[in-house]
């Protein structure tokens, strides 16, 4: 598998969120003209297509944040969205973990490259027992064919039965050598910080990320969700309407794959994290750490969508790493019942960008690489 050499992609990171920092604090004139006129469109976009709701978050670190509620929290007799209602954020939950679990490791607190058999001892004398290594859980590289039993999630099986299940599967190829993307295999690290910290992956997320981050509303879990009124409510197709669905707790089962709810302010403050605005909580060597791009996927670059722009497509920790248009990306979707979003992450150009609706629909493919190519068309004065 081709990467590049982890001292020398580490280096370049850090000049890059270095030169990040140290920006001169002017304001861009323009900027707020910019992101209210994108802001306009889609919600124009979104309400020609009956969405319910959504959450739009534009950070740029040298202006204000943008952060513009969308529409309702049901279909029908919804309260208006606020800049504090929860959405679920479905896979975009694995960014949470990437971040932590590299936080974690830049503090000494585990190894990314030690065999996970050292903190789940299920897995010794198995043929994962030396091999496979923490990183290659949240790289998606355990050598598991893609989405290995996805299936039990939906139904009533607990959590570690799933687990059991997943030992007995043989692997397409070694770990580290083939792109597999998972939900049940990431969810272990949760295992993996318990058994190194003995303090679970809820309690890590709320004190080291959460907390000092202050992010209000953001929470790991269906109790969580709905502590208040105040959250998004699922909503699938009809033949003529969007209704609302029953919230479902299936994919909370693997909270580090998709179990994050967040509000439109909470994912504004994460996107300014990510571009090293809070060194205290997610230093520049944690960073790094995550967007190393370890494994190589492919089928990326033939995303209809993203076709013409994507050159390099790599996924790190809990994060896709993206060349589009000769601009680096750090991405992240998720669809979980009733709930789509999306995260990008623009490092060279210190711009974040959040859009979580409460709907399946693939309006927000749409959305998000109109932003991009906006984006990149004002930054450089002419079109992708």
């Amino acid at each position: 598998m081709k990467y590049l050499p982890s001292v020398l992609y580490s280096l370049l990171a850090l000049c890059l969120l270095l030169s990040s920092i140290d920006v001169v604090a002017k304001t861009d004139p323009g900027w707020d003209s910019f992101v209210k006129k994108y802001g306009r469109y889609a919600e124009k976009k979104l309400k020609s297509k009956g969405i319910p709701g959504a959450a739009l978050s534009i950070v740029n670190i040298q202006n204000s944040d943008y952060i513009h509620p969308i529409g309702a929290t049901k279909a029908r007799n919804g309260q208006s969205v606020d800049a504090h209602t929860r959405f679920r954020l479905a896979s975009v939950s694995k960014t949470f973990a990437g971040s932590l679990a590299a936080k974690l490791a830049s503090d000494g607190i585990l190894r990314l490259d030690e065999p996970i058999s050292n903190y789940i001892p299920e897995f010794k004398n198995t043929v994962y027992e030396d091999d496979l290594k923490v990183f290659h859980l949240l790289s998606h590289s355990s050598g598991l064919v893609p989405n290995a039993y996805d299936n039990l999630i939906e139904s009533r099986m607990r959590y570690p039965d799933i687990v059991e299940k997943l030992l007995s599967v043989k692997p397409i190829c070694e770990p580290g050598q083939c792109y597999g993307y998972q939900n049940v295999m990431f969810s272990l690290i949760d295992d993996v910080i318990f058994h190194a910290t003995n303090k679970n992956y809820s309690q890590w997320l709320s004190k080291a990320v959460f907390l000092p981050l202050k992010m209000a509303d953001a929470s790991l879990g269906y109790d969580g969700m709905v502590k208040d009124k105040n959250f998004a409510l699922p909503h699938v197709r009809g033949k003529k309407r969007w209704y609302t669905a029953k919230l479902k707790k299936n994919y909370y089962k693997v909270g580090p794959a998709a179990g994050v709810n967040a509000s439109a302010s909470d994912m504004a403050i994460w996107l300014k994290a990510q571009l090293g605005q809070y060194p205290d909580v997610l230093s520049l060597d944690a960073l790094a750490k995550q967007t190393r791009p370890y494994t190589h996927t492919k089928k990326e670059l033939y995303r209809r969508v993203w076709k013409k722009h994507l050159n390099e497509a790599y996924y790190g920790l809990g994060w896709r790493v993206y060349n589009y248009a000769e601009e680096t990306l750090y991405y992240h979707s998720g669809w979980v019942q009733g709930y789509r979003s999306d995260v990008v992450v623009f490092p060279h150009l210190n711009i974040g960008f959040s859009l979580i609706v409460n709907a399946e629909t693939g309006v927000i493919n749409e959305l998000t690489t109109e932003f991009i190519g906006r984006l990149l068309e004002y930054k450089r004065g002419k079109k992708i």
